[in-house]
């Protein structure tokens, strides 16, 4: 019988506990910690943070964390409105935004851990190089062959709106890290979000490069890992559906053959 088990350096372990010394009223918030400095396994600190005195969303208790009792605590944020992104964490065991996920709607005690299946920079901070990259790869600006007309390219209000549902995504990673696929083929699979930014190209009418981006994707992994499992939607803060782009991409590549 084969027996698998995880690298020493990689067992997560149980932390210290940071008390809120005279509340009354405090949720418990369980914070992934890892230094790669100090050469220690990760660890789950736990904080009582007193509700009295807190903002409702988890980045709100967060940043109280932070400024008020463990200043190392270390994680990405920006905006606060569920516009930038860069808050995206895994909480409760479901990808989200701290800023825009309330904590009554979690149960019980709150376990934020960074976006899954990513290499982690430090606590809750992954490192989003290659899908940065993925992202860049599909080309994510309008290209056009035709002379520059005198002023903007003209589109239909019908065209327009084939591209709701597609502009509003922050690229948070939030659908591609909670994706079985791209977790065991990151390398190559381009994942939810860059699919979707990608058919947002091909669907826009301005485009004048529908040929190339799809020449670009027409790939066993690249486009075709996707097996429709819908987690991406189910995790995207932004109610976006990449899983239905991906089949209007794989639809467009079975059209062109056709």
């Amino acid at each position: 019988m084969a027996e698998f088990s995880l690298p020493k350096n990689s067992v997560v372990g149980k932390g210290k506990t940071v008390k809120a010394e005279g509340a009354t009223n405090t949720r418990n918030f369980q914070v992934y910690r890892w230094n790669p400095d100090d050469g220690e396994n990760p660890r789950m600190d736990t904080f009582e943070v007193d509700m009295d005195n807190c903002g409702p969303m988890v980045l709100d208790a967060l940043i109280k964390i932070k400024n008020e009792m463990d200043s190392t605590v270390t994680f990405r944020r920006s905006c606060r409105e569920g516009v930038c992104g860069s808050c995206a964490m895994n909480i409760n065991g479901k990808n989200g935004l701290a800023c825009t996920t309330a904590i009554e709607d979690a149960k019980g005690d709150v376990s934020i851990t960074p976006l899954p299946h990513q290499e982690v920079v430090k606590d809750l901070v992954p490192d989003l190089s290659n899908f940065y990259a993925q992202y860049a790869s599909i080309k994510p600006w309008m290209e056009t062959q035709s002379p520059q007309p005198e002023k903007e390219r003209l589109q239909s209000r019908e065209d327009r709106e084939k591209l709701d549902g597609l502009y509003e995504c922050i690229l948070c990673a939030c659908c591609s890290t909670s994706c079985p696929s791209y977790w065991w083929n990151g390398d190559k699979y381009l994942g939810p979000a860059a699919l979707l930014q990608a058919y947002r190209w091909l669907i826009d009418s301005r485009d004048e490069n529908t040929g190339e981006r799809l020449d670009n994707l027409e790939d066993p992994f690249r486009l075709y890992r996707c097996h429709t499992i819908m987690n991406c939607a189910n995790a995207c803060p932004k109610g976006l559906n990449p899983a239905k782009a991906i089949a209007e991409i794989k639809k467009m590549m079975v059209e062109r053959k056709g």
